[in-house]
């Protein structure tokens, strides 16, 4: 997108993709997003890397958004490569460019913390969603462990610089539920083998 400088638009996307693709990380897609029924919108889609995880015979229209050129050009490969119809858009989470009520269910894997408004995120998603909807939801960030929290506050600054804008210490379930879904949280946990001030994680369903 215009005003975003050289490295974010070539080094964060490959960033991105290789952290959001390591093996804890794509356990906790395969908890999620085989779940998706019926119209499917994907918040944050770019890399493509959720594709994989979707059940075809399950989900009747695929539609996905990203504000990164570079994330969306892997979004489609990985479209081609897996053979099915996608309608994939340049957007941002706060503007979503559909109308209300036009999905069955939203995909939102660890795209919160980087959002520039979470709030008006979430209630873009949930404007987007049809009564009765579901927000399938795998996020990082706030720890519960005080000590935790107090380096993720010390650390965030030069973090957002270095990786595209991610927070963390944006609260995940909470901040859903206080959009105004009805929460299930599936589970929550440090990732192994992650450094604990990146490495809390929740994941659960949501109904609008």
């Amino acid at each position: 997108m215009s005003g975003e400088s050289w490295y974010e638009r070539h080094i964060v996307p490959r960033l991105i993709r290789c952290a959001c693709g390591a093996p804890a990380i794509m356990a906790l897609r395969q908890r999620v997003v085989p779940l998706a029924a019926g119209r499917v919108f994907e918040i944050g889609c770019g890399g493509g890397i959720n594709q994989a995880f979707y059940d075809p015979a399950r989900i009747t229209s695929y539609c996905g958004m990203d504000p990164s050129a570079k994330g969306l050009a892997y979004a489609r490969d990985a479209a081609a490569a897996k053979g099915w119809t996608a309608d994939i858009r340049e957007g941002v989470g706060e503007a979503i460019p559909f109308p209300d009520a036009s999905f069955d269910c939203v995909v939102c894997t660890f795209t919160l913390c980087s959002v520039a408004d979470q709030r008006g995120t979430l209630d873009e998603l949930r404007r987007v969603l049809k009564p009765g909807g579901r927000l399938l939801y795998a996020e990082h960030g706030r720890a519960p462990d005080a000590g935790v929290a107090r380096w993720q506050d010390r650390i965030e600054p030069v973090w957002k610089r270095l990786a595209g804008g991610c927070h963390l210490t944006r609260p995940i379930s909470a901040a859903i539920a206080d959009a105004g879904f009805e929460t299930r949280e599936l589970g929550r946990r440090y990732v192994p083998k992650t450094p604990r001030f990146a490495g809390w994680v929740e994941w659960g369903e949501a109904v609008r």
